[in-house]
């Protein structure tokens, strides 16, 4: 059973990937920071970075030693620390604090310190993602305070730092691909222009061409098809334009300016797409609240950066958006993406989010952990989200937190303005996929579930409901709430169960979802009350 797994989820796995994956087995980052770490001593000359406001942090750093990440506080007892878990000890690593409002020069010059004290035994801090991110703050940090920054103090921050930059360098994330890899381009592109270092420059321009132009699809979603993640990495696109615009530091950056607008605007098209009227977005995927900057705050940024943008039709990234009357629809009728890094995929095929009148009725479970536990396998699960199991199976097969053997692939689709039918894969093992339609108009969204070929196969539907919605009453064929009725056709039993959904890290929220077992078809009807 364990083959069979590690066979469906490697096949897909790019042969650059499979390289580096042994070679970072073989050659652990701990082992080749080493071989570098006798350049911490080099004096490399940085040239602060002019920038037009960015985006501030939230709050991480509540002062007297204590920290908050991911809805967790604690007493900072070291730099690698694991006990709030390793998603909580990677933010404190990132060192986003530096750039929260209320963080005082002294404040951010102890943590600097603090941190370059451990430097090069902090594992965690030291590995590529973390040095990524954390890259961008300290530049941000040094360039707003290196008025007050006394030359001695800033002589052993920059040499520390150009020494991070150099372990990065040669410990780029092709094993894991994705927006790792894309961060580390991101963050190479400023340690470039800080120290004006040609080979990192040089080195972020051709992986942002080849990432950028492969992560990005033609409709403007990014590829891992988090909207939280989508959110994350413009943001970041966005600052490397700032950085850019405003630093002419190498030949021909006019041309590398010109390529990421282009891709922003695609992104900002996207998010301006799939965001709801009040700017939030769908929880699809790993995706949770309070992690990336607002599509507010990305609209803003963007406008000071001179960009303008229109808004493109949902396409590729599998996503459709519905609105008409009260009706305010997100749907998924694609592919999990991509095929070789699914990490932050779910077992989703045609899940939905509806708004009623701007108020959630029909919510996805949402996040609220990245630990390889029971609760991160039972939200990238089917049953966490709006759509059918078969068997009591889920429609691809999550595991190991991160992974995904075989999964769900679209075999048909067929849309026009007011109705799309889709069928998946996903229970082949079963006989059977799953076609489902979704007929709407400013009445009534109707979904149409069907097993085929009818051959008296069962499934069970799934609706989780917003916790603000209170369920009146329940007929053999109707469920009637404070916002919309339901009317189901086609079923052998309804109930009601409980049931937790996260808006956010480590917040779980109790909640009710309606269960629906039928053989072969069912249909249901949503109105508004």
């Amino acid at each position: 059973m364990k083959f069979k797994l590690y066979y469906h989820t490697l096949k897909h796995l790019k042969l650059r990937q499979i390289v580096h994956q042994v070679a970072h087995k073989i050659v652990p980052p701990s082992v080749r920071n080493k071989k570098v770490a006798w350049r911490s001593a080099i004096q490399k000359q940085s040239h602060g970075l002019e920038l037009i406001p960015y985006i501030e942090k939230p709050t991480g750093y509540l002062g007297k030693n204590t920290f908050t990440f991911l809805n967790l506080d604690a007493d900072f007892a070291g730099w690698e620390d694991k006990r709030q878990g390793a998603l909580w000890l990677y933010n404190l690593n990132y060192m986003d604090f530096l750039l929260q409002k209320n963080i005082t020069f002294e404040e951010a010059s102890y943590w600097i310190n603090s941190f370059i004290k451990v430097l090069p035994l902090n594992r965690p801090g030291m590995e590529p993602y973390p040095t990524a991110l954390r890259g961008i703050n300290w530049i941000k940090c040094i360039s707003r305070y290196r008025e007050l920054i006394p030359a001695q103090e800033l002589q052993k921050w920059d040499s520390s730092l150009y020494f991070q930059y150099l372990c990065l360098y040669g410990n780029l994330e092709y094993h894991l691909s994705g927006n790792h890899l894309l961060e580390n381009a991101y963050s190479l592109l400023w340690g470039g222009l800080y120290f004006q270092e040609g080979k990192f420059y040089e080195k972020a321009v051709w992986l942002l061409t080849q990432e950028l132009n492969e992560q990005i699809l033609p409709d403007g979603a990014h590829y891992e098809l988090s909207p939280m993640y989508h959110e994350i990495l413009l943001d970041r696109l966005l600052d490397c334009i700032n950085a850019l615009k405003y630093n002419e530091r190498f030949e021909g950056q006019e041309y590398v300016i010109s390529f990421l607008e282009e891709k922003a605007r695609l992104m900002l098209s996207w998010l301006n797409a799939i965001i709801y009227k009040d700017g939030t977005i769908p929880l699809l995927n790993d995706s949770a609240y309070g992690i990336a900057p607002t599509s507010k705050e990305l609209f803003a940024y963007a406008k000071r950066l001179d960009l303008q943008w229109s808004v493109h039709k949902l396409k590729e990234s599998g996503y459709r958006k519905f609105v008409s009357g009260p009706f305010e629809m997100v749907l998924d009728v694609g592919n999990i993406g991509p095929d070789y890094i699914p990490g932050h995929a779910h077992a989703d095929t045609f899940n939905y989010e509806l708004r009623i009148n701007g108020k959630p009725l029909v919510i996805d479970s949402g996040i609220s952990t990245y630990e390889k536990n029971e609760r991160r396998q039972y939200e990238r699960e089917t049953r966490a989200h709006n759509t059918v199991l078969v068997n009591g199976k889920s429609s691809s097969e999550v595991w190991g937190g991160f992974r995904v053997a075989q999964r769900a692939k679209i075999t048909g689709l067929k849309e026009d303005k007011y109705c799309i039918t889709a069928c998946h894969n996903g229970f082949r093992e079963s006989g059977v996929e799953h076609q489902r339609i979704f007929n709407m108009n400013d009445k009534e969204i109707m979904i149409c579930d069907s097993l085929l070929p009818i051959s008296g196969k069962n499934g069970i539907n799934l609706i989780h409901l917003h916790p603000d919605i209170r369920i009146i009453s329940v007929n053999n064929d109707s469920i009637k709430t404070n916002l919309a009725i339901f009317n189901f056709y086609g079923t052998d039993e309804i109930w009601i169960e409980d049931c937790e959904i996260a808006f956010e890290y480590n917040k779980r929220v109790a909640t009710k979802r309606i269960g629906i077992a039928f053989t072969n078809q069912m249909q249901y009807t949503i109105r508004c009350d």
